[in-house]
């Protein structure tokens, strides 16, 4: 009798490997965006279930902890990583591959191997194993009894270094929590950067210790104007309301701790010298004029910028010094665009300090204004980057540009073998209406975007050698919140079209097709869902 049973359970084993050895997939089974390198659709599926174990060397600790939780809260049971023993899913360094963040991605019926050039290239392995698993695991509920994944032999890289968004938390504030959210999105789309604008006219978003008025009064503006607003200044409407807050030194240190462990890099912004007015408005002797300004309650750009004198250096080097203590990125965002001139040209120290330093005009004196604060940030071991309104009056020596006034700058920066990032609005503003029909969508600054407009966007300028080609590190999509007073407003305002640009950024120009793409996007709307994402779904309407 017992050795019936031991016979009856071989059969069964048999039995039920047999079935994932011999499962057939489909197209559908690899629904994957962004677009991997080379993807071999095989026959097999391997079960995940309370016998998996993930191994790696201890270096892969995060990723495979991280991997670990998704299986474990996707089938309810415990799944474990350890550096130590055998287990049927194996993380590795390869150096053999040759792209920096580029992997491989190995299933079958009872492996899978995940090898990567490093621990990025690795964490993009389980992004794509990720996918690959159905939808249902995002609820993280354990609610799935028969977790299966196809297999499959992938090799993936991207194709630009820097593939960015940027979220603008001056006009808006939102919670920190919601900040790690839009993080994950990053990293779920293979993207890794993060350009957080952290400074406006209408609110200064982060503690500096040593400027306490910066959070006191630059941070809260009395209210803030209703709609568009009016062209004239007496018609504008106000809601009355105070509004306002911003990101302790300890929030700021736990977002860019968290983004690293999701191999996201934190570009902090500090704009200068224009959009400065909530700074003006906490120490009035940053400006021109001397006098008491509030804190802007409008959109649009302003008049006042930061007076060119020694003690705004200081100010602003003070406040740097801060800020590089917070934020390990390589690249410090200084802003740099819609400086009006206006004061500048009749301010008797900015006449000054043109004619000291034998400048030509006031384009001349935001250029030696930047480069002040580039050999600062040089000096610390950083470099700076800014928007395209930067090479007026001379571009500064190790600057790097933020092309967005179409692709002109970024052309021109990278003729002069400066390093590029692509961000221009006619393609991936994600601030724009996303249908003509705009009364049936959520306010917005105006013009035009679709989902279909930002997959067709193509980063690399034909205008540019091949040698010159090389300083155009990626693109990046902006969004700017005048009219996003909330978390789901910004999610609807991003998604899909944040899922086109990852498509654009990581995979070949060669792969990229529009209707490969919209099927795609049809089945990963489906992790929206599960995620809980506003997304915008009329997008997905025939």
């Amino acid at each position: 009798m017992r050795i019936s049973i031991i016979v009856l359970i071989c059969l069964l084993s048999f039995s039920c490997n047999n079935k994932y050895k011999e499962a057939k997939n489909t197209a559908e089974d690899y629904q994957v965006i962004p677009k991997p390198s080379k993807l071999d659709m095989l026959t097999g599926k391997f079960l995940v279930n309370g016998k998996t174990k993930i191994v790696g060397s201890e270096v892969l600790k995060n990723e495979g902890e991280l991997l670990a939780d998704m299986l474990s809260s996707a089938i309810g049971e415990s799944i474990s990583f350890s550096s130590e023993g055998k287990g049927n899913i194996s993380l590795k360094l390869d150096d053999t591959i040759k792209s920096e963040e580029g992997y491989t991605l190995n299933v079958a019926f009872d492996n899978i191997e995940i090898s990567g050039k490093n621990t990025k290239g690795l964490f993009y392995g389980i992004q794509t194993l990720r996918q690959l698993m159905p939808a249902g695991i995002e609820s993280a509920d354990g609610s799935i009894k028969e977790l299966t994944i196809p297999a499959v032999n992938i090799t993936d890289n991207p194709r630009f270094k820097y593939r960015g968004m940027h979220l603008d938390v001056g006009r808006h504030l939102f919670p920190a929590e919601f900040i790690k959210k839009y993080i994950d999105l990053i990293a779920m789309h293979k993207m890794n950067t993060f350009h957080w604008h952290l400074t406006e006219d209408q609110g200064w978003r982060i503690e500096i210790k040593k400027y306490p008025k910066l959070t006191e009064i630059g941070a809260w503006r009395k209210e803030t104007l209703v709609g568009h607003g009016a062209t004239k200044k007496l018609d504008r409407k106000y809601d009355g309301k105070k509004y306002g807050g911003f990101y302790t030194q300890e929030e700021v240190k736990d977002i860019v701790a968290y983004a690293a462990t999701k191999h996201v890099t934190v570009i902090p912004e500090i704009e200068l010298p224009g959009h400065s007015l909530a700074a003006i408005a906490a120490y009035p002797e940053l400006g021109n004029t001397g006098e008491q300004y509030e804190v802007g309650t409008r959109w649009g750009v302003y008049d006042e910028i930061y007076a060119p004198s020694e003690k705004t250096f200081q100010f602003l080097e003070d406040v740097l010094t801060e800020v590089l203590e917070l934020f390990p990125s390589e690249l410090i965002h200084i802003g740099g665009d819609e400086a009006t001139k206006t004061q500048w040209k009749t301010s008797k120290l900015a006449q000054e300090v043109i004619k000291r330093e034998g400048l030509k005009d006031e384009h001349e004196l935001q250029s030696y204004f930047i480069k002040r604060i580039e050999k600062f940030l040089n000096s610390k071991g950083r470099n700076i980057i800014g928007w395209d309104e930067i090479l007026e009056g001379g571009l500064a020596p190790n600057a790097a540009v933020m092309s967005w006034r179409g692709t002109e700058g970024g052309i021109e920066a990278a003729k002069q073998k400066h390093d590029v990032v692509m961000t221009p609005g006619h393609s991936v503003y994600f601030d724009h209406y996303q249908t003509e029909d705009k009364d049936n969508e959520p306010l917005a600054i105006g013009g035009k975007t679709t989902v279909q407009d930002v997959y067709a966007y193509e980063p690399m300028p034909s205008e540019l050698t091949e040698e010159e080609q090389q300083y155009i590190l990626g693109a990046q999509g902006n969004v700017w919140t005048e009219y996003m007073k909330t978390t789901d407003y910004v999610e609807y305002m991003i998604l899909p079209r944040m899922s086109a640009l990852s498509e654009v950024v990581w995979s070949s120009k060669e792969h990229r097709d529009w209707e490969d793409f919209s099927s795609r996007l049809n089945t990963f709307k489906d992790r929206f869902d599960a995620l809980g994402l506003n997304y915008a779904k009329h997008t997905f309407e025939k």
